[in-house]
């Protein structure tokens, strides 16, 4: 295998995982409005999985136990492949789906967002019900810090000792970070390396080993 077919290899693994580097928020935000008599309490924050994102719905549910509606959205996932929404009893698409917009039009992923409401007794109609729940939303992003995340995806490779220590010295001249190395026979390093860099690496390992290497790829996460 030479260098230019270990790269195409590992861009064919690389397939389903598209994205190389997306926008999150780096913590909490939370911003109160109060329309017609009704209060609005939005909050947002990270969240990597359902279960992280449903628990953080939960805790506004356990700090606000006398609030009439906790409506909200939330996406997932590099690409935003996963997207929910909830509208809790507001009329259908008055409440989830405008958090959701806010969130979404941000072009924001690994993101929850929970607005509270408690009824001060005056309907807002459907239109009124879309710009207060959107409003929520959009103010509690304002108080967010907005990253972007770059996928790391992990490669290894096994290897000689006199090679081992070549790749290492040139990731670490290219800042690729070697994680863990396996010591036997022969050498396992494993590197975490940035999803757009993944070719250069590939032609380096090929290059150093005179094609021998024939890495092998983990699943991108995020850092």
């Amino acid at each position: 295998m030479n260098a230019e077919d270990s790269a195409a290899q590992l861009r064919e693994a690389l397939a389903e995982f598209p994205v190389e580097a997306f926008r999150t928020v780096a913590g909490a935000g939370e911003a109160t409005l109060e329309i017609k008599k009704s209060e609005f309490i939005g909050v947002i924050a990270p969240a990597a999985t359902e279960e992280e994102a449903r628990r953080i719905i939960d805790e506004q549910k356990q700090l606000h136990p006398k609030a009439r509606h906790w409506c909200t959205a939330y996406v997932l996932g590099p690409d935003a492949r996963t997207q929910r929404s909830n509208d809790d009893g507001e009329p259908a698409g008055t409440a989830g789906a405008p958090i959701l917009d806010v969130l979404g039009g941000s072009g924001l992923t690994d993101v929850v967002a929970v607005v509270t409401r408690y009824f001060g007794g005056v309907l807002l109609g459907a239109g009124g019900l879309v710009r207060a729940y959107g409003s929520a939303a959009s103010e509690a992003l304002a108080q967010t810090k907005i990253i972007t995340r770059s996928l790391i995806v992990p490669v290894s490779a096994r290897l000689d000792y006199s090679t081992a220590d070549t790749v290492r010295a040139r990731a670490e001249q290219r800042g690729w970070k070697i994680i863990d190395a396996e010591y036997a026979a022969d050498v396992t390093m494993h590197a975490g390396v940035p999803a757009d860099d993944v070719d250069d690496y590939a032609r380096m390992l090929a290059d150093i080993s005179a094609v021998s290497a024939q890495p092998i790829i983990g699943t991108p996460r995020d850092v």
